[in-house]
């Protein structure tokens, strides 16, 4: 009997009662089907967070829609054929029927996570806030997709509802000093009601701009940072923007005289956050008002340097020594191989410490001292392996800028001098010295991988996401088949995808 329901849900009324229209909604051909595919398709992006927020919308929705539906099956609004139904009820209204609201909601759900899952909702809040309006209905003769329309328009802004709690609590420390891996829904009501006057706008515009910084300049990384969840994606794309424009301040100065000038204040920024001054903010704020161009202000005020250790900072802006070097008297600084992995190291092995570091912090689960230190150090020689490929990749656009990265006893071996490079960076003679240097990243990348699996579980497979996309870029170079943008080589989008999807399935 409740076969006929389940194939066919069919409704018919009465003479004397208003009708639905003969609809046919089909549980085994539109319903659990989808369901199955969205469920496999989205379990390697699936989190906790998300789990926890289908069954409170499915929860809100069968709590929400039971009444209105038993008292229009009461008053005979409409009915259900006995010999269409399995037979169980709840207030009259068929198992089949509460099935129905679960599964649209769940369906309806999943599609909703596939399309937010690159949406870094916090930048959404600057002047908006949700408003609940009440509304009467006093018709109860609904046209069928009319009907759909609506129930999946309020499903939708359940959702967003959500997610607009959750925004405000993890975009606002000030607001909320810590947010709970599943904020109960009284903590999310509460957030909702938080008047926009205690918004920080300058937060809100700083990780906008950090988040388009990322999305324009780095698209493995905005692929990845996509699957990283909470104030944890917020403080990496702070942190990507923060090395971003350190990295601009130097390439783009005029002269050498100004980019020693913006390393040398970037230094006594680092001095003055990591001072041990109670009024370290106030100067933090006043120095950057005073001493750099304005589109570098949120990306140097929002770096969480409380969570993160000084030292691969200061690295970090030593590196940006090594490039200046090459417009010194000594043009071409890479000497050697040890010269390339210290370059390496101080420009992506600092980054690669300073990502784990933040990884840890926001980890619901402890590490052991000893092991932690190796999962970083492990990280340092990846983020090396990284530069490499980065640096196999980016050949011409580095030869534009009078910069050749190859160490110079590699081309005394080809025969080849750094102003070769310069002249002719396309030339097929400087492919064997390219496949070395990739020979050497995925060497390291080898050795290295393995530190990923003893990751916190929240970040392990975005942080193994971050780091096979961009380790595919040196895998299409080796295979000597891409496709040349603006002077470096790129990955095809649906490879990029697929290589995303493979990292995010084990787990």
């Amino acid at each position: 009997m409740g076969w006929d329901y389940a194939l066919v849900y069919d409704m018919q009324a009465s003479s004397s009662t208003c009708t639905r229209p003969d609809t046919r909604c089909r549980h085994l051909y539109y319903n659990i089907p989808p369901a199955i595919l969205l469920t496999i398709s989205y379990h390697p992006l699936c989190t906790k967070i998300d789990i926890y927020k289908i069954l409170f919308l499915i929860l809100i929705a069968v709590v929400s829609t039971t009444p209105w539906d038993s008292y229009l099956i009461h008053r005979r609004i409409w009915t259900y054929p006995p010999n269409a139904i399995v037979g169980p009820t709840l207030f009259k209204i068929p198992a089949e029927e509460i099935f129905f609201f679960v599964i649209q909601t769940y369906n309806t759900s999943i599609l909703y996570l596939f399309a937010s899952k690159p949406t870094l909702h916090p930048i959404y809040l600057s002047g908006e806030s949700l408003r609940h309006r009440g509304r009467n209905l006093r018709t109860w003769k609904w046209l069928e997709a009319f009907f759909f329309l609506v129930t999946n328009t309020l499903i939708v802004f359940g959702l967003v509802a959500f997610d607009n709690a959750l925004a405000i609590l993890e975009a606002f420390p000030d607001i909320s000093s810590t947010v709970p891996p599943l904020p109960s829904p009284l903590l999310l009501v509460r957030a909702l009601l938080v008047s926009t006057s205690r918004y920080d706008e300058d937060r809100i515009l700083g990780l906008e701009e950090a988040f388009r910084r990322l999305w324009r300049k780095s698209r493995s990384f905005y692929l990845a940072s996509g699957f990283f969840q909470g104030r944890l994606r917020l403080d990496l794309i702070l942190l990507y923007s923060f090395c971003r424009v350190s990295d601009d301040l130097v390439d783009e100065a005029s002269s050498g005289v100004e980019a020693r000038h913006w390393i040398s204040k970037l230094t006594e920024f680092l001095d003055i956050c990591y001072a041990t001054k109670t009024d370290k903010s106030k100067g933090r704020r006043d120095f950057v008002a005073q001493t750099f161009p304005a589109k570098a202000h949120s990306a140097l005020l929002l770096l969480p340097t409380q969570r993160l250790s000084p030292s691969p900072l200061y690295d970090l802006v030593k590196g940006f020594e090594t490039d200046l070097a090459f417009s010194s008297e000594a043009p071409f600084p890479i000497q050697d191989e040890q010269t390339l992995q210290t370059y390496g190291s101080r420009v992506a092995g600092t980054v690669a410490e300073l990502c784990l570091e933040l990884a840890f912090y926001h980890s619901q689960e402890r590490t052991m001292e000893q092991q932690r230190r190796k999962i970083i150090q492990s990280g340092g020689w990846m983020g090396i392996a990284l530069q490499y490929v980065n640096i196999s990749r980016d050949i011409a656009v580095d030869a534009k800028n009078g910069r050749v990265y190859f160490p110079t006893d590699w081309l005394d071996s080809a025969n080849l001098r750094p102003e070769d490079v310069l002249q002719d960076p396309f030339g097929s003679r400087f492919e064997a010295l390219r496949q070395r240097l990739l020979d050497k990243a995925m060497g390291i990348y080898n050795e290295a991988k393995s530190a990923i699996e003893l990751l916190p579980p929240g970040s392990r497979a975005p942080m193994r996401v971050a780091v096979e996309s961009y380790v595919e870029i040196g895998r299409v170079l080796q295979e000597g088949r891409y496709e040349l943008k603006a002077g470096r080589a790129t990955v095809p989008k649906a490879r990029r995808l697929r290589v995303a999807w493979t990292a995010l399935r084990k787990g």
